[in-house]
Parts: C-alpha cells; sequence; structure tokens
C-alpha cells in the first residue's frame, strides 16, 4: 500500500511524495447537491503525504472512519517549483494527470463546519487521498472527461469545461498562497454525484476514455491498515 508515484504504463515517476493540495465547489452542480453556495474565490485545503494510499486494486477505509463518500477529481502533478506562477510556468510544471478520490467524512465535515473549526479529521484522515497512476497531460485543459463507476452503474461524470476555475488559472491562484513543489500534487474539485462507499464496492475509473483503476473498497480495522500501509 506504499504509495510512489507511478506511470499508467508502468515505472516509478522520480519525484518525492508531497502534498495534495486541493480546491472545494469547483463545480456548481456539486455545491448544490450539498446545498452549499458557490464561493466567490476557490475554497482551499491540503492532505499531508501521510493522507495519501494508491488507487490501485485495493481502497482501504479504516473501519473507525466510516461513513466514507468518494470524491472523484482529476489531479495533476506538479514537476517544477511554483511561487506566485505565471500562466506559461504553471504549464511547463505539469508533468502527468491522473484520477484521485478526495475520500471525506461527511458527518464530521458538516459537524466540523457547524463550529467553524478546520476540515482536517475529515477530508485529511490516513488514507484521504487514492492517488491513481499518472498519464501525459492534454495539450489542451478546456475538455478533459473522467468518469466514476460503481459496481456497473455510473455515479459520477466529470468535463473539466464545467470547472468554476479551470486547471492553468486553479494552479496560479494556489501558487499565489502555496508553495507547489515537485512531488505534489494538485486535485481540481469534483463533479456532483458524491455518496457513500460500501464495503465490497466495485469501482472503476476512466479518463479520457482509457481505463484508470478498478479498485475495490475494503473496510478494514486499524491493525490491517497499518500492516497494509507498512507493506
Amino acid at each position: 500500500m506504499r504509495y510512489q508515484h507511478q506511470w499508467l504504463e508502468g515505472g516509478a515517476i522520480d519525484l518525492p511524495v508531497g502534498q495534495v493540495v486541493c480546491v472545494g465547489r469547483n463545480y456548481a452542480a456539486h455545491a448544490q447537491e450539498l446545498n452549499n453556495p458557490i464561493p466567490d474565490e476557490p475554497v482551499l485545503f491540503m492532505k499531508p503525504p501521510s493522507a495519501i494510499q494508491p488507487l490501485d486494486d485495493k481502497l482501504a477505509i479504516v473501519a473507525s472512519f466510516a461513513p466514507v463518500h468518494y470524491e472523484t477529481e482529476l489531479a495533476v502533478l506538479i514537476t517544477k517549483p511554483l511561487f506566485h506562477a505565471t500562466k506559461q510556468a504553471v504549464e511547463d510544471a505539469l508533468g502527468g494527470m491522473t484520477l484521485a478520490l478526495d475520500l471525506t467524512r461527511r458527518e464530521t465535515q458538516s459537524r466540523l463546519k457547524q463550529k467553524g473549526l478546520p476540515w482536517e479529521r475529515a477530508k485529511a484522515f490516513a488514507g484521504s487521498a487514492a492517488i491513481g497512476r499518472f498519464v501525459a497531460v492534454p495539450d489542451d485543459w478546456r475538455e478533459v472527461v473522467f468518469a466514476l463507476s460503481i459496481n456497473g452503474e455510473r455515479r459520477q461524470q466529470g468535463n473539466s469545461a464545467s470547472m468554476l476555475m479551470p486547471v492553468i488559472t486553479l494552479i496560479q491562484h494556489m501558487s499565489q498562497t502555496f508553495w507547489l513543489n515537485p512531488g505534489d500534487i494538485v486535485l481540481t474539485g469534483t463533479p456532483e454525484g458524491v455518496g457513500v462507499l460500501e464495503n465490497g464496492d466495485l469501482l472503476s475509473l476512466s479518463l479520457e476514455g482509457q481505463h484508470l483503476a478498478q479498485p475495490q473498497v475494503v473496510v478494514q480495522s486499524d491493525e490491517a491498515f497499518i500492516q497494509g500501509k507498512s507493506a
């Protein structure tokens, strides 16, 4: 279960495993399905490297964290340092794209939001960033399509054309506050259709019509999760 950036076609990517910088409510329909207002500026948050697990044949969830919701997102790998970056600098720093699952403890998130508290317990817990294997970035980011099916039923269909803030502009915006370093991953938001994952669910993720991953959900004890993480 140990994570390292990988190419879909095989082979490790020689970059460190960094932070995951995320955006919330970057699709209007997703904000609406959760009864959230559409933000005036991007809602940014982070997941640490310790939150990452590979999105391969198994999607591990610690039983004490359940119920956990899935949020399928287009993810981008950063390969050069970015701070107050220009559009060209961002384009030059994007080394690969994939899909990720931003796993969320929705009930915990709602409770924290009501109290005006940070979201880390709901968004940055162990295993909460499931990252797929990377493919080459497109020449044009305007209409990158992706999908998630669960047990053969389509649950989410995303298109970067529907983002409130497009990929390049979003990463520029992030770089106004955060240093982005080689090995960091940017998650660009989820479309509508989020929901709860159940033990044994079989997921199928596709990016630009290409099969990316087919993990099965495994809800497990703390001990089993620890053993898998250290394997």
